[in-house]
């Protein structure tokens, strides 16, 4: 069979399964009485409704969608890529982040969400972005954990994805190079818990480009 009827078949193959998960999510919400099912974007943005700000405005609670924090307002805040990446954040994390009088942000996670760890490989596609695929998902990873690690296409990595959410992005806990274990963990993390940081950002960017902030 030459390269392109392999490419046919896998194609057609990746199509079949696509229309077997929308049937059985269809069953699932039919046996639930018609329940919606709530993923991904749709259940972050549910969960940051529900948290708060307070000291006029100057504090702010928030869940972190992957590399962004969902504040209650609906707006997008800039998590910094290396506290994010040390701290191990995954989607549906709780931060909180206080802005300083000089306009620096200080976030700190406050609720952690359930985690499992899956076993994966680094691949890139066409356009060089990267993803682990782990379990038949590829997941999005931060470039930062993966500069970390010195990390390359090929490689075993550990990720930590939430264990109760479905979920595009994950947290990189180490890499197994094709010679053997990586250097270990993120250097100075403050573990899965709880960690503060600053930096100085700008504005929050709105999801909805109607609200004011």
């Amino acid at each position: 069979m030459d390269k392109i009827s392999n490419l046919a078949l896998i194609a057609q193959m990746i199509d079949s399964a696509e229309k077997n998960i929308q049937s059985a999510k269809q069953l699932l919400r039919e046996a639930m009485g018609g329940q919606a099912i709530k993923t991904g974007a749709a259940a972050l943005s549910e969960k940051a409704l529900s948290l708060g700000v307070s000291e006029g405005g100057k504090v702010i609670e928030g869940v972190f969608d992957g590399q962004n924090m969902i504040g209650p307002d609906q707006k997008q805040y800039p998590v910094p890529a290396n506290y994010a990446s040390k701290s191990k954040l995954i989607q549906g994390d709780v931060l909180k982040l206080t802005i300083a009088e000089d306009g620096s942000f200080i976030y700190k996670q406050i609720g952690p969400v359930e985690r499992k760890k899956l076993l994966g490989i680094l691949i890139a596609d066409e356009k060089g972005d990267f993803r682990v695929l782990a379990e038949g998902k590829p997941y999005k990873v931060l470039l930062a954990s993966l500069t970390y690690f010195k990390a390359e296409p090929g490689d075993q990595v550990t990720i930590v994805v939430p264990q109760d959410i479905e979920t595009d992005w994950a947290a990189v806990e180490n890499v197994i190079k094709a010679g053997g274990v990586s250097d270990g963990v993120l250097s100075g993390s403050l573990g899965d818990h709880e960690m503060d940081t600053e930096i100085t950002a700008p504005p929050p960017s709105p999801m909805d480009q109607d609200d004011e902030f």
